[in-house]
């Protein structure tokens, strides 16, 4: 029986789903796991990047920093944060994946209000409207189509990464690729398939629904008819 047998057997058992530490239990983990590695990278990134682009200054900041932790394998951090105070678990886990889920989430905010018309900046301030009132009623509902890129990016970035979260005992659906692994390929090729399988359609499921939800969120004149489109996060 070749693996794919397996793991089409192995998911057709309702015991697979249903017994503790099964698919059911690991899905609730994952998401657990990406929702607040997301959340920690959106609360460290978007004032910084929204701050960034309202007074037009460190664009090179932004380039260093979305380089900088580009450059940190994700792997090497969860090999490290383990032995700090935070030991094994999830609070490594997460912390690591927030690193991995800045940049894009830090350089669309930057883009998106480096992007606001000028004409509307100008307005604005005519208006009377002070530097944060600025921010908070003009340049940051204009950026919402970009902030909405970036979380997209950056959560499914870390849905498909934090199948990792196995190698430090972190839960979540890499638990039923390793455990695949500890039986061995004879035995356990079907459920390291089937673990493969789980965590790209989680992937792919999370991909489409923030695609209609990007759309949503961005102007009718800036849509493109029958196709989502990611922009460019340049600083």
């Amino acid at each position: 029986m070749n693996a794919i047998n397996q793991a089409i057997l192995w998911l057709n058992d309702p015991l697979n789903w249903s017994n503790p530490g099964g698919i059911l239990d690991r899905l609730g983990e994952h998401l657990w796991i990406s929702f607040a590695a997301v959340l920690i990278g959106c609360l460290v990134a978007w004032p910084v990047g929204l701050w960034l682009g309202h007074t037009g200054r460190g664009g090179g900041v932004v380039v260093l920093i979305s380089n900088v932790t580009l450059a940190i394998p994700t792997v090497a951090l969860l090999t490290i944060l383990p032995l700090t105070p935070l030991g094994f678990g999830q609070r490594p886990v997460i912390l690591a994946l927030a690193v991995f889920a800045v940049p894009p989430l830090l350089a669309n905010a930057y883009t998106g209000v480096r992007q606001v018309d000028p004409e509307a900046r100008d307005a604005a301030r005519g208006m009377g409207l002070s530097g944060r009132q600025l921010l908070t009623r003009v340049e940051l509902p204009l950026a919402v189509p970009y902030l909405a890129t970036g979380f997209r990016t950056a959560s499914v970035q870390v849905v498909a990464t934090a199948a990792l979260a196995s190698f430090v005992n972190g839960g979540g659906l890499g638990q039923i690729i390793s455990a695949g692994f500890g039986l061995g390929m004879s035995v356990g090729g079907g459920q390291i398939l089937a673990g493969a399988l789980l965590v790209g359609l989680l992937a792919l499921g999370i991909e489409g629904l923030l695609a209609l939800v990007e759309r949503a969120l961005t102007p009718r004149p800036l849509r493109r008819p029958g196709r989502f489109r990611r922009r460019p996060a340049t600083a």
